[in-house]
């Protein structure tokens, strides 16, 4: 197979939107072979997200949805409620690494899919290794970590962020929901939240949101946040706000 070793760009227009099954989307794709830290911080700050080398940007022409948000973390202050997330997950391992591939990871994964599938209606198919290569672990730098989460020696859940100066970007997240107590999904952007501010991270980019969205809908509880309220090319100025239930 073809590898590119040089950047690409490229929209995919009047695709099936993920969300919603009566609309269209138009998705901006840039491939680039080795993104630096500075034009990372960049595309962030414009709305994009990352999987592998591959980075992408909504440019639907007629649904504004997808709303790009960033946890405001330095005004970020637990709940009693996520204070017990951490107290039941005192047991539960956290290991820090560079992104990697294992059978224990496609078991996860397929299990974690499989669920979601009868959950949520979810599309779902068995992951090839070389898919999981290309999506979490490929286009790794030195600020690509995966967050392991282990119990009973067994692997229950992974996380695969981007850790920058000036942002941290949560890019998926997987979990054995035979753990269900444990809340690992919620503990896992509570852990980032916490790392954020000891590393005075002011922002952890969890992506995109869509109010009271099934699947989406989740992220509103992680206040304060902001969200992008305007889409520009990555050279004009981005306008983020503080969002007002």
């Amino acid at each position: 197979m073809h590898i590119l070793e040089h950047d690409v760009e490229f929209v995919e227009e009047n695709r099936d939107c993920s969300y919603f099954s009566d609309e269209i989307s138009d998705i901006r794709y840039r491939y680039i072979h080795k993104c630096d830290k500075k034009d990372y911080q960049n595309m962030l700050e414009h709305g994009w997200r990352r999987f592998g080398k591959m980075h992408f940007v909504p440019e639907c022409k007629n649904c504004t949805k997808c709303v790009s948000m960033r946890i405001d973390v330095k005004n970020y202050k637990f709940s009693r409620s996520e204070k017990r997330v951490f107290k039941k997950n005192l047991d539960t391992k956290l290991y820090i690494q560079a992104p990697s591939l294992t059978l224990d990871h496609l078991s996860l994964y397929d299990k974690y899919h499989s669920h979601m599938s009868k959950k949520k209606e979810w599309t779902y198919s068995p992951i090839e290794p070389s898919e999981y290569e290309r999506s979490y672990v490929q286009g790794k730098d030195e600020f690509t970590k995966e967050f392991l989460y282990v119990r009973d020696n067994k692997l229950i859940g992974v996380a695969l962020v981007d850790i920058l100066t000036n942002a941290i970007s949560s890019i998926y997240c997987f979990y054995d929901h035979d753990y269900e107590d444990l809340s690992i999904g919620k503990f896992s952007i509570l852990a980032q939240i916490k790392i954020a501010k000891e590393l005075n991270v002011p922002y952890i980019y969890l992506g995109y949101w869509i109010k009271d969205h099934f699947s989406m809908g989740y992220k509103e509880s992680y206040t304060p946040f902001e969200i992008l309220t305007n889409r520009v090319s990555l050279e004009e100025e981005t306008i983020w706000e503080k969002y007002q239930k």
